[in-house]
């Protein structure tokens, strides 16, 4: 299959490639130092996050929702494809027209001596184009799968397939990677000489972190079940 952007171009396949390349949709206006130019950054975010939010417009309205996602930098769109998936019933994954992903991975809250200068530390990604549907039944199969595996690793490894019931209820539709721009902020907060100077606050970053914890089984599970927890 020969790949396209959204604009019909194919994708650079030098040795500059790794780089993201901003269309004037995903070039940076505001912090521009805080813009991530390796295409290694995205990667980096999409692997930290387990939601992104998926943007639409719905009969001239806007509407954005938290969805899981996977992702495949081997699939047959422009820089990777970008995976989403949820009921055949659902508006935001059957609405005609260009979408927005966002993805955030929040890292710590930045407090500074002032109100004025808190912020916090992150990663974010955002990837616009025009989603199509997967059809292609081999497709959906490693889509649903690496959905599935992104939330819990080998999970797909352990469950039942998927019957055909469930595969006509559900809608997979795929995302160049290719139109994609990241930001990221790191370090302490930014207080001005004479807040620094007068003292008597404490200034400093919170690290905040993603942790699993301790697996909670169902009341009807088995002996088998029981003895193969997910973590």
């Amino acid at each position: 299959m020969t790949m396209h952007d959204a604009h019909g171009r194919r994708p650079d396949t030098s040795s500059t490639a790794t780089a993201l390349s901003p269309t004037p949709r995903t070039t940076l206006r505001r912090n521009r130092a805080r813009a991530q130019a390796d295409r290694a950054a995205l990667t980096d975010v999409l692997d930290a996050a387990q939601l992104c939010h998926l943007g639409v417009v719905v009969q001239g309205s806007p509407l954005v929702v938290p969805t899981a996602f996977a992702y495949d930098l081997d699939g047959p769109d422009a820089e990777g494809t970008l995976y989403l998936h949820g009921s055949v019933a659902a508006t935001t994954l059957g609405a005609p027209g260009d979408v927005c992903v966002s993805i955030t991975v929040l890292d710590g809250l930045v407090l500074a001596r002032s109100a004025f200068h808190h912020s916090m530390n992150y990663r974010s990604a955002v990837v616009r184009g025009t989603p199509r549907v997967v059809d292609d039944e081999g497709e959906r199969a490693v889509a649903l799968d690496l959905i599935v595996n992104k939330l819990v690793p080998g999970r797909t490894d352990v469950v039942r397939a998927n019957t055909r019931k469930e595969l006509a209820a559900t809608r997979v539709v795929a995302l160049p990677l290719y139109e994609a721009s990241v930001k990221a902020r790191s370090g302490g907060p930014n207080d001005d000489e004479g807040d620094i100077a007068a003292g008597g606050v404490w200034a400093g970053v919170l690290p905040l972190t993603t942790q699993v914890g301790e697996p909670v089984p169902v009341p009807d599970l088995d002996e088998i079940g029981a003895a193969s927890p997910p973590m």
